[in-house]
């Protein structure tokens, strides 16, 4: 995985040396007086892809100028597109939440929030949202409801039975199982990292087997047009617990990988509410939306969607060890780890389903 980027020059004219760095933006954007309302203090928090400045009862984030494998913010025009592209589609499930794109401006008094001098960056406005409401809180808490529950799956359903359709070519499809197991497979092999091999390999070899054995239902899903544009990273964190339930954070900025099969989605919900204690409510959801996803647990895709789901995960965590100045290294081999005993557990169960004599049964 080639490493994450930081290109400060990015946006810049090339004549123009005095333009703000990303630095000046983060400090400007991290003080009280920059803002109307004046808020005190102003909460500042950096993603991998981001800052996020917390102002009263505003957030105003500002996409870092990154180029990585995935995405590129390197200038001002494709952040200013992944700003509109991330308010538009986020509105789907949390309509009153982002409210505006504004730009950043220079003037010879400095930075100003939707001045009158040249634009120099792009910022998502948010309404701000209680922190300790989210499905992932209320997890950790043990305050979580089966009625918060219930409401969570029918957000979900309703969302995904009016989702645009997404028609897959079917052959680039199974091609990119097979690529991503790949790319599992480049980094979670590597020796430097200091992974279990012995897990992984095994993993790795049920996924295989499944994908080769059972591509006819694989590919039925994508005939009955199954796939939706999704959020794209349905995590706990993202779900907040209003009445209404608001869910933020779906991934803006490649259509491709919002492409997805719901059961899809909903195995990788339910493997990180598993990762958090909450396998009840993981499985609370799971039945409320079995019939309307097509959910036959004899037939395996549940668990080969909720394994890839967690191999993905332990690579992208073990990856941050190639940044430059990767945030937090302490954290990621030890999450990655995680992320492997799920998914060894449920390569193991997807194991003796397809070991048992019965063929795997086709999605409907």
């Amino acid at each position: 995985m080639e490493p994450l980027q930081t290109l400060p020059e990015a946006g810049r004219s090339p004549c123009d040396r005095a333009a703000p760095t990303l630095g000046d933006k983060v400090r400007f954007l991290s003080q009280p007086a920059s803002y109307s309302s004046a808020p005190a203090p102003v909460v500042a928090r950096e993603t991998h892809m981001s800052w996020v400045f917390m102002a009263g009862n505003r957030v105003y984030k500002l996409k870092k100028p990154v180029r990585f494998a995935y995405l590129d913010f390197s200038t001002l025009e494709r952040r200013a597109a992944a700003c509109r592209a991330e308010c538009l589609l986020n509105r789907r499930l949390a309509h009153d939440v982002y409210l505006d794109v504004v730009p950043l401006t220079i003037s010879p008094s400095g930075l100003a929030i939707s001045g009158d001098g040249p634009v120099v960056d792009w910022l998502v406005v948010m309404r701000r949202l209680e922190e300790n409401a989210t499905l992932e809180e209320a997890l950790h808490g043990g305050w979580l409801k089966p009625q918060q529950v219930d409401r969570v799956a029918a957000r979900l359903g309703s969302f995904y039975a009016h989702a645009p359709r997404v028609q897959l070519d079917p052959e680039q499809y199974l091609a990119g199982w097979q690529k991503a197991l790949r790319d599992n497979c480049r980094v979670l092999f590597d020796a430097r990292l200091g992974l279990p091999q012995g897990r992984v390999e095994r993993i790795v070899q049920v996924q295989r087997r499944f994908s080769e054995k059972c591509a006819v239902m694989l590919l039925a899903r994508i005939r009955a047009r199954r796939y939706v544009d999704a959020h794209g990273d349905l995590r706990p964190e993202h779900i907040w617990l209003r009445d209404g339930v608001t869910i933020i954070d779906c991934l803006e900025f490649d259509r491709n990988l919002r492409a997805l099969d719901p059961l899809d989605e909903i195995a990788f919900l339910h493997l990180e509410c598993e990762r958090l204690g909450g396998l009840w409510a993981a499985e609370r959801i799971r039945r409320h939306l079995a019939r309307a996803l097509d959910d036959d647990a004899r037939s395996g895709l549940f668990l080969f969607y909720r394994s890839h789901r967690a191999m993905l995960r332990a690579r992208l965590s073990i990856a941050h060890l190639f940044d430059a100045n990767p945030r937090t290294p302490e954290k990621w081999p030890r999450q990655a780890r995680i992320y492997l005993e799920l998914a060894a557990a449920d390569a193991a169960r997807l194991e003796r389903l397809l070991g048992d004599g019965r063929k795997a049964r086709p999605s409907r």
